[in-house]
């Protein structure tokens, strides 16, 4: 029970602002299904003999884990020393339905030598600061009159009027979920995130580019859960 409350804590703890779990197969299943409902919902209710108790937890979830105990299956140039139980152990702490809730799936590989010496300067963080900021206005400005205040927000009925889809992307979108078998969530989220890569880059409109980009933001599930 104390890992119970302490789970519904740090979510509540979390309303409007990010929950950050950092190897997240390393907590129980059980408590990492209670995630569920919370993710859904935007809410957490705790139920006891003597009180039914319901806070907000509208929150950012970001979560890191490793792909195997040892850490190395799947990567290139290096031998995971894993058994095919222990991976599967491991990996299969993260349940289809909550891996289902989160938006973006992300494998970030080992910086190669060359890279981490290259001088070579990126994208500061003051200009993605910058990016970001506008497209927040942007979303703000585009909801205002239904109180919300980013994609991640939209219903069902606003996904229709905000992301809508010329043929070629709805084309894009068919044949990814006729190949990888996308849930009806999933549905959902690519076009809340396609819907965001647009905004980040100004357009009106959701582009091939920004289709295919939010797509291939949800293929780890395809490579580490579907066996």
């Amino acid at each position: 029970m104390e890992g119970e409350f302490q789970n519904h804590g740090e979510i509540s703890l979390a309303h409007n602002g990010v929950l950050f779990l950092d190897e997240l197969t390393e907590f129980n299943k059980q408590t990492l299904e209670l995630l569920r409902g919370p993710l859904e919902d935007g809410k957490v209710s705790i139920n006891r003999v003597n009180a039914s108790l319901t806070y907000p937890c509208n929150f950012m979830l970001i979560a890191s884990m490793n792909p195997c105990p040892c850490g190395y299956y799947g990567a290139e140039g290096k031998n995971c020393t894993c058994t095919k139980y222990q991976i599967d152990k491991y990996i299969n702490k993260i349940s289809g339905p909550l891996l289902d809730r989160i938006d973006i799936h992300i494998e970030v590989e080992a910086v190669e030598y060359k890279k981490l010496s290259n001088q070579e300067q990126g994208e500061s963080s003051k200009k993605i600061r910058e990016r970001v900021n506008k497209a927040r206005e942007i979303g703000r400005n585009r909801y205002k009159e239904y109180g919300i205040y980013s994609n991640s927000e939209l219903t069902p009925r606003l996904i229709d009027k905000y992301c809508k889809l010329g043929k070629r992307e709805k084309e894009i979108l068919k044949n990814a979920f006729e190949k990888l078998g996308f849930s009806a969530r999933a549905y959902g989220k690519i076009l809340k995130v396609a819907r965001t890569i647009a905004d980040l880059e100004e357009k009106e409109n959701i582009e091939t580019k920004h289709i295919a980009e939010a797509i291939n933001y949800r293929n780890l599930d395809r490579k580490y859960w579907r066996n």
